[in-house]
């Protein structure tokens, strides 16, 4: 995923070895980048995008036989991922939102897939400006870990599942899309391939946002989507504003849009058509899950089976997890690590040559 990319980029910058660890199922153009910009190893672990618990499997091996000689940087747990998107991604937001809104516009919602749980830490952010707005988290339908505490492989890469991040506030989510994966996957070649375009254009779409559309990749596509369930479950209006975040682009997918064309054949006219109708206009609220105090609590306790009985944390850490408090320090704790980034930037001296 991005935060894998940016590790090994900021180690491209610091001309230090990066080990580079994703699912064997993920896209072509994910390895050739890691190995385009001089990763040490990419390593692909069994399975794909749901099949996170592989992964941590590995980083448990190589930290037993490298010892000292690794670092780890385990996205899920480091809680400098959600501050980042809480303090950074939020506040872009807010401007954003503050550039857009007109005299009676609402800060309604803001929709993000969980992946690492980052990015949707950006809600909280928003929530904490503007306390009746919603946070809605984003998974594929068909591995519904937290809308069922279900498993299973997909198509929707660069989300994560079959647990729940130590770092994702779950007392703080209002609600859960489960997204079809075929879903992106049919928009995907709907925005990308020739006839598509075209046919977007007969719908009136201007050629300025078609121009744009390659802009969304899967998970990108997936928020969409869940982004327009959320609108509609809440019955909002032309007044309220719903957030989300295109992750990536198509630009990794492209060898997917290949593949597609391989198994269905050519993307023609009515394709378009069928998709656009199926896939974007018939976007309904099925599959969305309102939580509860009950529901949230239940899935703050689902982190006990990964990060207590595997990753060794302990019952009482994920207890303080539950307080409000606990994240009110985490979020309130960006001068601290600044400090730290000041601090580090002065010693490599890297800045001082630029």
């Amino acid at each position: 995923g991005n935060y894998c990319r940016g590790g090994a980029f900021d180690c491209a910058l610091l001309a230090t070895d990066a080990v580079a660890i994703l699912p064997e199922g993920m896209s072509k153009e994910r390895f050739d980048w890691l190995r385009e910009i001089g990763t040490k190893e990419v390593i692909g672990t069994p399975g794909t995008e749901s099949n996170v618990k592989e992964i941590y499997d590995k980083v448990r091996e190589l930290k037993t036989t490298r010892g000292d000689n690794i670092v780890v940087f385990n996205q899920f747990e480091e809680f400098g991922n959600a501050l980042w998107h809480y303090d950074m991604t939020g506040s872009a937001f807010e401007q954003v939102f503050n550039s857009i809104k007109g005299p009676r516009s609402r800060m309604a919602g803001y929709v993000s897939a969980t992946g690492s749980a980052g990015t949707i830490s950006a809600g909280e952010y928003l929530k904490k400006v503007y306390p009746y707005s919603h946070i809605t988290a984003v998974e594929a339908l068909q591995c519904p870990t937290l809308y069922a505490n279900g498993f299973g492989a997909h198509r929707i890469e660069g989300i994560g599942d079959k647990h729940v991040p130590w770092i994702h506030n779950v007392r703080n989510t209002d609600a859960v899309a489960a997204i079809d994966d075929e879903y992106p996957m049919h928009l995907l070649r709907l925005f990308n391939e020739d006839s598509g375009k075209a046919y977007l254009e007969k719908k009136g779409v201007p050629r300025e946002i078609i121009g744009q559309l390659n802009l969304m990749g899967i998970s990108s596509l997936a928020n969409m989507v869940a982004a327009i369930k959320m609108a509609k479950y809440e019955e909002m209006d032309e007044n309220d504003v719903v957030f989300t975040v295109f992750t990536d682009s198509a630009d990794l997918y492209l060898s997917r849009i290949e593949e597609l064309r391989a198994e269905y054949g050519p993307y023609t006219e009515m394709d378009a058509a069928l998709d656009y109708a199926k896939y974007l206009e018939g976007i309904l609220t099925d599959w969305y899950r309102e939580l509860n105090y009950r529901d949230r609590k239940q899935l703050h306790n689902l982190k006990y089976f990964t990060w207590v009985e595997q990753q060794g944390k302990t019952a009482e850490e994920l207890r303080e997890l539950w307080e409000p408090e606990f994240w009110n320090q985490i979020w309130t704790a960006a001068p601290a690590f600044d400090r730290l980034i000041d601090q580090f930037n002065e010693r490599t001296g890297l800045l001082a040559k630029l």
